[in-house]
């Protein structure tokens, strides 16, 4: 086809209004992309200057799309590009990269990045050859431009993929400083040249973000570099040429520049500001960067600094940095001294108006009060804000030079709440108040700790921050909500003033302007979790929630659910008239933030978070109305359509939080429902497709669908679940690629079904001990094998003969029962067992064991006998030890529940030795050793390890109701009574030792017997009381 036939068909296809003709351009489209050359002649339609322009970037559109889908060989599209092609589009692109106008170099770009993170340097191996030569040539900026997306394929990449960087930095960064020395020194330069060294410091800070490459060690190239950066940062911004929009001009070219200089600086000085933190290789480099730059830096950054304190302008981004820098240097001495002399200027007349509410935060609150909110409460916004980076500054100061500075700051506040006090309405400096305020609730963790300050926290309250909840300001009525939310835990004299703080917050909930509403519902969160008389709150409980909907119909923010959350966590059962609206409500909010989230990518993580906080309330409702099962029917059918969709692709994101609903759901509804049952299906699909990192999660669900729905899932056949889990177990098992602690719930659930179905599913326990077998012979990690081994003891539990007759058909009898005992005999250093280590695992064992002592003698060898019961009788010792243990825990942990009050008295402040904060004091050492013993003596055994512990205990089971010592006690004794010979030959071969441990045994059963007998007795009883 034709270059103007295939630009017709292009533009068609993006730009015609008829649906008909855009549609018939598509499939065009669909049935030419995979022809020879089409790529070429899709990327000369997108140089071609005498082309429509939108045309050009409609194919510059199509270009990127398909590149990005077929030309990784990784996506399984690559033989759908011919090599020919590939190289043709890769030497062309460069040609013409630099020479599009930018909205095509965008899409270019993109391409570029997407062939150079395949292709290089495998299969681009003079890519290098041609950046060095177009850095000194005419093509400066392509060059840079492509330096630029090679050197961000390495920013990230661990030391075994950095190699092509090194070669990289070697080639090329002499060339770039050449050019970047050029640039600097001319005379009245265009943005054109700002352009440029922004490119080269993106390029640099790329190669240096995770390690200096051993080039820039060199005293002379880093000294050289470093002349030109700092240049960069003290020379002041042309004044000609600056945009009036404040947001245009954050990001006009010089700025940029200046930002990108100050977060490489800022690098350098974390990595190689502390000389504690270095290697011994890098001491002195780290030394002289701190002689000859660390200082010079500073004094840089406070010149900066003082531009802001006369009227000047400096970007946000680049203040945020600057503040970054000397909040670093606040903890090392050398430059505490140099912060010093300016720290009463930097911290009045600099950090604290910045605190303050300002003329841009006005107009936003008036005009877009929802963005207001928005960047109030976006952890993104914190990253580039001057006000965060202003209250991290106070925080290190006070937390690391407490000593010379709180007092200070604390007068210095009170001056500013003694002067808005005695003013008159109309002259009180509300923003200051605003500025005054922020700075007390961020300094809350240390005036709750610290003397005098500690006992004046409620007198200071009631007088500065309880009377701006009527303030006609709005921001001071948010802010005195905020602050009073952060001290919501102290302890009050007089508890009425909690009792006023609380309702005041209630009652922001309805103020007018939206950001108050806001605020008031964060600072709700703190107040119900310090609430110790809900009283306080039930009266008005019901208008409470009805405001909290009619705020999350206006405002997406995960922590509006979350605050939701902890009301329905502290009332618990007293939640459940409300629990059907809150869940309808929660929905609908759900539904709203997803389709925020898929319409708009600024929103996205805003929608997204939201979405989750959500889903986490809807949760915790459902978990506080667990005593009432009868409300989950009511409930369902609202949250399915949730369900449905986000077990799929769709919900990835929300992925772990919808399976929670699920088990939730499947756990205490009295039956499964039918639409539940049809959510089976999905997950399954999801977990051989995507989901495998979520098994655990998926585990609790399928467990329910199985034990709870146990007629249900052996009887149906459309669909038939006993074969979708026998598909998805086996190719999950059978495929080496995955993990074998990815793997773990796969056995459980084999193990699950064996227990459950108890002498119903026959026919699948051969083909289940066929692939755990299989598996068993290749598994790596013991936690694994030892859950492979259990389904072997299920299935003895659930049939010992058919299991030992499937086992020996296998001829694999004799050496599973030897790696069974050689596993249960393994022990630590310490003598405990190396595995099966949790109480579900030892009972397992314990029930499968038995299960073949109970065999016919002519089924089991008789050699085999003495050491299953060997085994057995340690392993029920060692089950008797682990619950005693488990019992005792528990009750010291019960005994131990009103030792948290008193953590309010334990300061943890983290200022180090005021005279020399660098070192850490004796006293604290001897704690951290004390801990590091402690945390060793774990260790070093191998004692403290994640694979002890299980929610196996969690999950219900047939066998709970098992006594595993009476179970077999009853095995030894129907022996001996069936077979008196095979018992008493049995005995001879047990030592002292083990005869001991089978009279401890034997005891311990008739205990639980009278136990057992016991608990029955008072079950009747209590029966029989409540039916008269």
């Amino acid at each position: 086809m034709d270059l103007s036939n295939l630009a017709v068909i292009i533009a068609a296809a993006a730009c015609s209004p008829n649906p008909d003709e855009r549609k018939a351009a598509e499939q065009s489209l669909d049935q030419i992309k995979h022809a020879p050359q089409h790529l070429i002649r899709v990327l000369q339609i997108v140089v071609d200057g005498g082309c429509d322009p939108a045309v050009r970037q409609a194919a510059s559109i199509h270009f990127k799309n398909f590149i990005a889908k077929h030309w990784d060989p990784h996506s399984g599209d690559q033989s759908k590009i011919l090599p020919s092609d590939k190289s043709v589009v890769r030497d062309q692109i460069l040609v013409y990269v630099s020479q599009l106008p930018p909205i095509l170099r965008v899409q270019m770009g993109e391409c570029l990045k997407t062939i150079i993170y395949a292709d290089y340097p495998e299969q681009w191996p003079h890519l290098l050859d041609w950046v060095k030569h177009n850095l000194q040539d005419q093509q400066v900026y392509g060059a840079l431009f492509v330096l630029r997306i090679m050197s961000s394929k390495y920013e990230f990449k661990s030391d075994e993929d950095r190699a092509p960087i090194y070669r990289v930095v070697e080639e090329t960064f002499p060339h770039l400083l050449n050019i970047f020395d050029k640039l600097i020194q001319i005379e009245s330069p265009s943005l054109e040249v700002a352009d440029h060294i922004k490119l080269i410091c993106k390029i640099f800070w790329s190669c240096i973000y995770l390690e200096l490459p051993r080039p820039l060690f060199n005293p002379n190239f880093f000294n050289a570099w470093m002349g030109l950066f700092l240049n960069i940062l003290e020379r002041p911004v042309p004044l000609e040429g600056q945009p009036e929009d404040p947001d245009l001009r954050k990001s006009w070219g010089w700025w940029k520049t200046k930002k990108w200089v100050a977060h490489i600086l800022n690098r350098l000085y974390t990595r190689f500001g502390d000389l504690k933190l270095q290697n011994p290789e890098n001491k002195a480099f780290a030394q002289m960067f701190q002689t000859n730059y660390a200082a010079k830096i500073l004094e840089c950054h406070l010149k900066l600094l003082n531009v802001i304190r006369i009227g000047g302008y400096l970007p946000d981004r680049v203040i945020n940095l600057i503040l970054q820098y000397l909040s670093n240097s606040i903890s090392k001495n050398s430059m505490y001294t140099l912060l010093q002399p300016h720290l009463d200027v930097l911290l009045f007349e600099i950090i604290f108006p910045l605190m303050c509410f300002n003329d841009d935060d006005q107009v936003l609150w008036d005009e877009d009060p929802h963005e207001y909110v928005r960047k109030g409460y976006d952890i993104i916004e914190d990253l580039y804000s001057p006000r965060t980076a202003s209250m991290d500054f106070v925080t290190e100061l006070v937390r690391k030079r407490g000593k010379d500075n709180f007092p200070k700051l604390i007068q210095f506040i009170v001056g500013i709440f003694k002067r808005y006090s005695e003013a008159p309405l109309e002259q009180k400096p509300y923003r200051q108040k605003d500025g005054a305020l922020l700075a007390v609730g961020t300094l809350c963790d240390k005036l709750r700790q610290t003397e005098p300050y500690k006992s004046e926290l409620e007198n200071m309250l009631v007088q500065h921050v309880f009377p701006e909840f009527s303030s006609p300001a709005g921001h001071l009525r948010a802010k005195a909500a905020w602050v009073a939310g952060q001290y919501a835990n102290i302890t009050f004299s007089d508890q009425t003033n909690f009792s006023k703080a609380l309702h005041c917050v209630i009652s922001g909930m309805r103020d007018p302007e939206l950001p108050v509403r806001v605020d008031s519902v964060f600072a709700l969160r703190s107040f119900i979790e310090a609430c110790k008389n809900l009283d306080e709150i039930r009266p008005v409980l019901p208008q409470l929630l009805d405001e909290f909907f009619k705020l999350m119909n206006e405002v997406e923010n995960e922590d509006l659910a979350f605050t939701l959350e902890t009301i329905v966590y502290k009332f618990g059962e007293e939640i459940s008239p409300y629990a059907l609206g809150l869940c309808q409500n929660l929905a609908s909010a759900f539904w709203k933030c997803v389709d925020t989230d898929n319409g708009d990518d600024e929103a996205d993580d805003t929608g997204a978070l939201a979405a989750v906080g959500c889903l986490r309330a809807i949760s915790t409702i459902l978990e506080s109305i667990s005593s009432l099962p009868h409300l989950y029917g009511q409930i369902e059918p609202y949250l399915l359509p949730i369900m449905r969709k986000m077990l799929t692709t769709d919900g990835q994101d929300v992925f772990e939080e919808v399976l929670e609903i699920v088990s939730y759901i499947t756990t205490f509804s009295p039956t499964i429902s039918l639409d539940m049952w049809s959510l089976w299906p999905l997950i399954m699909e999801a977990l051989v497709d995507w989901a495998i990192d979520f098994f655990p999660n998926i585990l609790v669900p399928l467990h329910n669908y199985i034990s709870r729905g146990t007629e249900h899932y052996l009887t149906c056949k459309q669909p038939d679940y006993q074969q979708s889990l026998w598909s998805v177990i086996s190719s999950l098992m059978a495929n080496k690629n995955i993990d074998d602690s990815d793997l773990e719930p796969a056995p459980k659930l084999i193990g699950i079904v064996l227990q459950t179905c108890k002498g119903q599913v026959d026919q699948c326990v051969e083909p289940y001990l066929r692939i755990t077998l299989d598996r068993l012979r290749v598994a790596e990690k013991s936690s694994f094998k030892c859950l492979l081994i259990e389904v072997v003891s299920n299935a003895f539990y659930y049939n010992a003969p058919l299991t030992l007759g499937i086992l020996q058909r296998f001829g694999f009898a004799t050496e599973i029962f030897t790696i069974w005992l050689q596993m249960l005999q393994e022990k630590k250093k310490s003598g405990a067992h190396a595995n099966f280590k949790g109480e579900h695992d030892k009972k397992v064992c314990i029930l499968g064991l038995t299960s073949i002592l109970s065999l016919p003698a002519g089924q089991l060898p008789g050699e085999a006998l003495p050491p299953v019961f060997r085994a057995l009788l340690e392993l029920l010792v060692a089950y008797k030890d682990q619950l005693a243990e488990g019992a005792k825990a528990e009750e010291e942990e019960d005994e131990e529940d009103g030792d948290d009050d008193n953590m309010d008295d334990f300061e943890t402040d983290d200022e180090d030795d005021e005279e020399n904060p660098d070192e850490t004091d004796e006293s604290t050492l001897r704690k951290l050793a004390a801990q590091a013993k402690d945390f060793r003596s774990y260790s070093d055994d191998d004692e403290f390890s994640e694979d002890d512990y299980s929610d196996d205990e969690e999950l219900d089971s047939p066998i709970d109701e098992v006594d595993p010592f009476i179970l077999f006690m009853d095995a030894v004794t129907a022996m001996q009574a069936t077979d008196s010979l095979r018992f008493q030959s049995l005995r001879q071969t047990l030592d002292p030792h083990y005869e001991g441990l089978a009279n401890n045994i034997a005891q311990h059963t008739e205990q639980r017997r009278a136990e057992i007998l016991k608990e029955q007795l008072e079950k009747q009883q209590a029966s029989t009381t409540v039916a008269s």
